[in-house]
């Protein structure tokens, strides 16, 4: 989610594409044990493929919330008889995944309303 904090465009694009890949993956974890092939699949198939995580975006958010604690991972194969890093949220994890989807409500509904809005803003 984007910071309150001033910082420069670039970071706070940053820290909003972050964020937002991060709430997605965790939400996918929610589920149980994933690969990353699978995660990305999941959310490709949700959003009815309007999102689309590549390789380069995803494998750095997952090693990223393993360093933070939120999800554990583990070598075993997949129904293909190929080995692959599953992963899977820690306690830590669902506790960031309500906190992160909490904030993410909050901050689209705000933006759905300005979106949206019929009104002219009144300047004073």
């Amino acid at each position: 989610m984007p910071t309150t904090t001033r910082s420069s465009p670039a970071s706070t694009d940053l820290d909003l594409i972050q964020g937002t890949l991060d709430v997605m993956i965790l939400k996918s974890l929610s589920c149980g044990p994933m690969h990353g092939f699978a995660i990305a699949k999941w959310i490709r198939l949700t959003t009815e493929d309007v999102l689309q995580i590549d390789d380069g975006a995803l494998y750095p958010a997952l090693h990223r919330m393993e360093f933070r604690g939120f999800i554990d991972a583990d070598w075993d194969l997949t129904e293909n008889k190929r080995r692959a890093k599953y992963y899977r949220l820690t306690t830590k994890g669902k506790q960031q995944l309500r906190t992160r989807a909490s904030s993410w409500d909050r901050y689209s509904s705000a933006v759905s309303k300005v979106i949206h809005a019929t009104v002219q803003p009144t300047v004073t």
